[in-house]
């Protein structure tokens, strides 16, 4: 167990919409997912048992969901890479084509007016 800080505090009523004028007025204490097993472990009644176990299945998805966001990461990160590299390959072909199409244009003659 371990108690909030006032950033994670702060972040947490945000998200809950909690009112500036009612509610907690210090940070509260979160349970890590061992603290909550070490808890199941010495309470015994009916209804702590249930809650124990929803609670560790919460942990779990959140674990799954984490997980899959690292690995969905990884993958975005390399996809950025991979183009990254093929835009600068692309961007490398086109400055070439500008820079040979100007040597090899003739001067034009100027159009209009001129004077004598």
């Amino acid at each position: 167990m371990f108690e909030l800080d006032l950033f994670e505090w702060d972040n947490l009523r945000t998200q809950n919409a909690t009112s500036s004028w009612g509610g907690t007025r210090y940070q509260p204490f979160a349970f890590t997912e061992q603290g909550v097993a070490m808890l199941a472990s010495v309470l015994n009644s009916p209804k702590a048992i249930q809650i124990n176990i929803q609670i560790v299945w919460a942990f779990i998805v959140l674990r799954q969901y984490a997980l899959g966001y690292a690995e969905l990461n990884k993958k975005l990160e390399m996809f950025m890479i991979e183009t990254n590299v093929q835009f600068n390959d692309i961007y490398e072909v086109l400055t070439a084509l500008a820079k040979k199409k100007e040597l090899e244009e003739k001067p034009r003659n100027p159009i209009g007016y001129t004077k004598h």
